[in-house]
């Protein structure tokens, strides 16, 4: 970060405990968006979210109480309903499947779980307006691709018809120092005159880093060597986020007939290593572009082994699956992930906890569907900022205008 931006967010700091923001969450999941606004500059809270999952509010609910999570069909709340709750900010998380680059018969916007995004975008909101009850500031996260979609188009022109700034970005948590690559599509959006800092307000495009922090990202993947896109900025290592190693066979073991079948397809990396695949709701479930295992032995070269495995399959060797055990291959657990998503499961006062009923599975999915909170949280922190000059709409505690 530098260190023009790190005034910017210490003054925001600064100024945002004056007034207090209240959040609706959509696609709520298991509360990434919620513990983004928590870490945040801003003196916020969530006030009320909504999932139709049972699972992913059983979770909400342990972590932030059961008065805030409302299971409910988002595609029938109406302006009425949400109006009462006096809120100024909304945090969305919609569903990505009518849009993922994974999903070839992905339909977008003519998608069925693509509808109650829209009833929100183009029902409800233009309701708010009306009565004056719609939000100051909104964040939108969906997969990379959504850029691409006619549902982007028809936010785009609502919120531009409904007097909103908009901003849009792609992002990655390489980006900000976590070793993972998770591309998201996110849009800011605030309600004019305010305006996002360190853009040209006549300039169209989607970001590729928070303006006025770093540079675009490049896949160092196609350019050659790694290189950091930032400076100051260093990626952590995986090691950094893994829990302490077991004696003896892991409990998260990649089995032997899962290896045999589909060991050749796994994104295998090292615990030294500074990236790791996006991890998905099909984790563990699905050996392919569903997230990387581990190699806990790094004395070892990985394709050496597998083309000595692969040989001794071909000529029908004997317990060949033998040669692959030395590498000590295992998924990350749970926990692993959800440090490295940025939900602080080791934190004493606020860390992340799992009902007790929950099987792994459903934990897996629960993480697959979620945001990465510190992305998120340095874009809320972002977004309430303002170019010089012009008035915070937050309040400011040390700055000597009045607002």
């Amino acid at each position: 970060m530098s260190g023009r931006t790190h005034c910017q967010y210490r003054h925001v700091e600064q100024q945002s405990r004056l007034v207090t923001i209240r959040a609706l969450e959509f696609y709520s999941g298991i509360g990434g968006m919620h513990r983004a606004l928590s870490r945040s500059v801003i003196n916020g809270s969530v006030v009320r979210a909504f999932d139709w999952d049972q699972c992913a509010c059983r979770v909400y609910e342990v972590n932030h109480g059961k008065n805030v999570i409302q299971k409910v069909d988002i595609s029938t709340l109406s302006a009425a309903e949400l109006a009462v709750q006096q809120v100024n900010m909304w945090l969305l998380s919609p569903s990505c499947q009518p849009y993922t680059v994974l999903n070839p018969l992905a339909k977008g916007g003519a998608d069925p779980r693509a509808q109650s995004f829209i009833h929100l975008m183009e029902d409800v909101l233009p309701d708010l307006v009306k009565s004056r009850n719609h939000p100051e500031y909104m964040l939108v996260e969906n997969v990379a691709g959504f850029e691409t979609s006619s549902t982007r188009i028809r936010l785009l022109a609502t919120l531009k018809s409904l007097g909103y700034a908009t901003l849009e970005l792609l992002l990655t948590p390489l980006q900000f120092g976590i070793p993972n690559s998770r591309l998201r599509y996110y849009l800011l959006a605030k309600v004019k005159p305010l305006s996002f800092t360190d853009t040209d307000r006549g300039q169209e495009r989607v970001w590729r880093h928070i303006p006025g922090r770093g540079h675009d990202w490049v896949d160092p993947r196609q350019n050659g060597d790694y290189t950091p896109p930032d400076d100051k900025l260093v990626v952590a290592e995986i090691r950094d986020f893994l829990d302490p190693e077991v004696a003896g066979m892991h409990p998260h073991a990649v089995p032997d007939h899962i290896l045999e079948k589909r060991g050749r397809l796994f994104d295998i990396v090292l615990p030294s290593a500074r990236r790791s695949c996006c991890f998905t709701r099909g984790y563990v479930r699905l050996a392919e572009r569903t997230g990387s295992v581990l190699q806990i032995n790094e004395s070892l070269d990985t394709t050496v082994v597998f083309d000595e495995f692969l040989e001794a399959q071909r000529n029908e060797q004997k317990d060949a699956i033998q040669i692959l055990h030395p590498l000590r291959l295992r998924y990350f657990t749970p926990t692993e992930l959800l440090r490295i998503f940025g939900f602080q499961p080791d934190d004493r006062d606020y860390g992340f906890v799992w009902p007790s009923e929950l099987s792994m599975k459903t934990q897996y999915k629960l993480i697959g569907n979620s945001v990465n909170v510190l992305v998120v949280t340095e874009l809320v922190n972002y977004m309430v900022l303002e170019p010089a000059g012009q008035d915070c709409s937050i309040g400011c505690k040390y700055c000597t205008r009045r607002h």
